[in-house]
C-alpha cells in the first residue's frame, strides 16, 4: 500500500558531515573528498537499485560526475559549519515498477528543483523489505549562466526613517541577510511535500491503482482518526519476520480504538439523519406522534415498541426471538429512564449523545498525543543514552580511521544524531532527561484513555438501544402503512 513519508533535512559541515561522504553512501561508490583528503568507499553497500545525476541546463557538463559536482561544493564552502546540500528522503510506492518509480522521481526532481536551479544527485534503494525509497542530495548555492556558484545571501543596509543607514557604536552600519533564493523558506518545505503527494498520486492514477497519499495530517484534512505511529524500517521488517514490537501493538491498538470510534460516529450520525427524515414528514405526511391508535390516542414511542412486540414484528424463531425482547426491554428502559415519550425529545437526547461522543473523542485525541510524546521523549532518551559512547568514540577516532569506524557503526550512529536532533528540538534548553518522570506521565495517560474508552463503550450501548428504538417505529410505521394501503385497496373493490 502506498504510504506518504517526505522528510527535508541539510547536510552540514558543522555537524561534522560531508556532502561528498553522503554522496558516497548513498550512491554506493567510492569518493575522495578534497577538502580534507579523506576517501569514502561505500561499494559494498546492498539494495542501491538506481543513481543518477540531473542537471540545470545552465550547469556545466563535468558536474555530471558526483565526484566533480559535490568536490566542487566542499571547496566552495569555506566556513566549518557551512551547509553544503539539502536532502529530501521520500518513501516509493510499491504499486509501480521499477521503471515507473524511477520517472516518478525524475519528473518530481526535475519540477521542483532542477527547474529552480539546483542540481540533484539521486539514488533509489531497495532491498527486497517493502520500503523502496529514494535519496535526493540538493546543491544550496544559486548557479550563475556562467557555470559559477553564487551566493546564498547578501547583506542589506538597515535605513533610518530618513533613508540614511544606521550606524553602531562600533562604527559599522545596521545589516540585515538577504537570501539570493528562496529555497531556505519554511514554506517551500510544505510546497516540496505537496508536490510529492501530487506528482505520486497522478502516477497512481494513471496505472489505474485506488490508492492516494496526502502529505496533510489526519487533522489538517478534516479526517477523525487517531494518527497511527510511524515504524519505521527496523521495526517494520521485525513485523513482517513475525516478531512483536512496541510500535506494531500499539498501532494495531489504535487501528482497534479508530474502528470503535468509527462506528459509533456512524451510528450517531445515522440517528441524526433519520430524526431529521422524520421531522419533514411531520409537515408532509401524519407523523409518528400523529397516527391514531385503536383508541384515537396518539402512539408514543413506548407506545411504538409495545405496539411492534404484539404486532410480531421480531423475529418468529426462540432464539432470535428471546434476542429481540432483550433488545427491547433495553430500548424500553432507555426511554423511561429519560422519561422520553416524543420524537423531539429523542431528537434531544440523541444530539446530547452526540456532544458527548465529540467532547470524549476530543479528550481522546489529546490523550494519545500526551502519550505519543512522552514515549517518544523516552524512546528518543534511551537511545541517546545508549548509542552516546559510540558517538564519543566517532569523535575521537584519528581522521584517516573515522570513515572504516562510521561504516561499522552506521546505524548506531544514526540512531544517536537522530535521536540528539529530536531531543534537542523538543526540549530546548531544558535539556533534563526526566526518564523516570515521563514514564510516571505515561502511566497516569494511559489511565485516563481506559476511562476514556469506557466512556465510549457506553455511548455506543445508547446509541444501540436508541437504534432498536428507530428500528421498531420503522417497522410499526411500515406495517400500518401496509394495512392502510389493503384497507384501501378494499374499499375500493
Amino acid at each position: 500500500m502506498a504510504i506518504y513519508h517526505c522528510s527535508i533535512k541539510i547536510i552540514s559541515r558543522g555537524k561534522g558531515k560531508s556532502a561528498v561522504a553522503a554522496s558516497a553512501y548513498r550512491s554506493g561508490e567510492t569518493l575522495t573528498n578534497d577538502y580534507d583528503g579523506i576517501t569514502h568507499d561505500f561499494t559494498r553497500k546492498r539494495g542501491i537499485v538506481h543513481t543518477e545525476i540531473l542537471l540545470p541546463s545552465h550547469a556545466p557538463p563535468d558536474f555530471s560526475d558526483r565526484s566533480v559536482l559535490w568536490n566542487s561544493v566542499e571547496k566552495t564552502e569555506k566556513a566549518r559549519n557551512s551547509q553544503l546540500a539539502r536532502e529530501v528522503e521520500i518513501a516509493l510506492p510499491v504499486e509501480l515498477d521499477r521503471e515507473q518509480q524511477i520517472q516518478l522521481v525524475r519528473d518530481y526532481v526535475t519540477e521542483n528543483f532542477v527547474s529552480a536551479g539546483m542540481c540533484a544527485d539521486i539514488a533509489i534503494h531497495d532491498k527486497e523489505d517493502g520500503n523502496p525509497h529514494a535519496h535526493i542530495m540538493l546543491t544550496m548555492r544559486p548557479l550563475a549562466e556562467s557555470g559559477e556558484w553564487g551566493a546564498k545571501s547578501r547583506k542589506e543596509y538597515i535605513l533610518d526613517k530618513d533613508g540614511q543607514r544606521v550606524k553602531l557604536k562600533n562604527g559599522t552600519f545596521k545589516t540585515r541577510k538577504i537570501n539570493t533564493v528562496d529555497w531556505n523558506d519554511k514554506e517551500k518545505a510544505e510546497v516540496w511535500r505537496k508536490a510529492w503527494a501530487d506528482v505520486t498520486n497522478r502516477y497512481l492514477a494513471e496505472q489505474n491503482c485506488p490508492e492516494r497519499i496526502d502529505h496533510r495530517s489526519y487533522e489538517r484534512q478534516g479526517i477523525d482518526k487517531i494518527p497511527t505511529v510511524h515504524m519505521g524500517v527496523a521495526a517494520t521488517q521485525m513485523e513482517r519476520r513475525g516478531v512483536i514490537t512496541d510500535k506494531g501493538e500499539r498501532n494495531n491498538e489504535i487501528r482497534k480504538q479508530n474502528h470503535l470510534l468509527l462506528e459509533v460516529r456512524r451510528q450517531i450520525a445515522r440517528l441524526t439523519l433519520w430524526i431529521r427524515q422524520m421531522a419533514v414528514q411531520e409537515v408532509e405526511k401524519p407523523s409518528i406522534n400523529h397516527i391514531q391508535s385503536n383508541q384515537n390516542q396518539s402512539l408514543t414511542l413506548l407506545d411504538y415498541l409495545n405496539k411492534a412486540m404484539q404486532e410480531g414484528n421480531t423475529q418468529q424463531s426462540g432464539y432470535g426471538r428471546a434476542r429481540d425482547l432483550k433488545a427491547y426491554a433495553k430500548a424500553v428502559s432507555f426511554l423511561q429512564g429519560r422519561e422520553i415519550t416524543t420524537l423531539a425529545q429523542f431528537q434531544d437526547t440523541v444530539s446530547g449523545i452526540k456532544k458527548r461522543y465529540r467532547d470524549t473523542n476530543k479528550r481522546i485525541k489529546q490523550t494519545e498525543k500526551q502519550i505519543h510524546e512522552r514515549k517518544e521523549l523516552v524512546d528518543q532518551s534511551e537511545k541517546y543514552l545508549k548509542y552516546r559512547p559510540v558517538y564519543k568514540e566517532y569523535k575521537q577516532t584519528k581522521p584517516r580511521k573515522k570513515e572504516r569506524f562510521y561504516d561499522e557503526h552506521t546505524a548506531e550512529l544514526i540512531l544517536y544524531q537522530t535521536a540528539e536532533r529530536y531531543l534537542k528540538e523538543h526540549l530546548g534548553t531544558n535539556n533534563i532527561l526526566d526518564l523516570k518522570g515521563w514514564k510516571a506521565e505515561i502511566k497516569t495517560l494511559a489511565s485516563e484513555k481506559r476511562c476514556l474508552y469506557s466512556e465510549v463503550h457506553s455511548l455506543q450501548d445508547e446509541v444501540q438501544e436508541a437504534e432498536t428504538i428507530r428500528k421498531c417505529v420503522e417497522q410499526t410505521v411500515q406495517t400500518e402503512q401496509t394495512k392502510t394501503k389493503i384497507k384501501r385497496k378494499n374499499m375500493e373493490l
